[in-house]
């Protein structure tokens, strides 16, 4: 069974940059692709980003050029370099690793709020 455990979530001001951090652990992810969602408020998660398991990247339309996606296997991490933030990308981030709908594993979920 997978964990995944997040962090580097909080407040910044618009313009503004966050890194968060995923750290994954129970079995050998390489297999996994692993990645980053976020929800607004009365929505469903969409993706941001995420890396497959061969390295390609996709990332959402809304983010691109601003965050960076980067995933590390030998240390089982996948982080999310978040820069120009604007008050739209306030939303609770989770990680994900998966292989399918049917293998997947969610972290707890951290709070951005961009906000001056």
């Amino acid at each position: 069974q997978v964990q995944l455990v997040e962090s580097g979530g909080g407040l910044v001001q618009p313009g503004g940059s966050l890194r968060l951090s995923c750290a994954a652990s129970g079995k050998n992810l390489n297999w996994y692709t692993m990645g980053w969602y976020r929800q607004f408020p009365g929505k469903w998660r969409e993706l941001v980003a995420h890396v497959t398991s061969v390295g390609n990247s996709k990332y959402a339309d809304s983010v691109k050029g601003r965050f960076t996606i980067a995933r590390d296997n030998d240390k089982n991490t996948i982080d999310l370099q978040m820069n120009s933030l604007t008050p739209e990308d306030t939303a609770v981030y989770y990680c994900n690793a998966n292989r399918g709908a049917l293998d997947a594993a969610w972290g707890q979920g951290t709070q951005v709020n961009v906000s001056s």
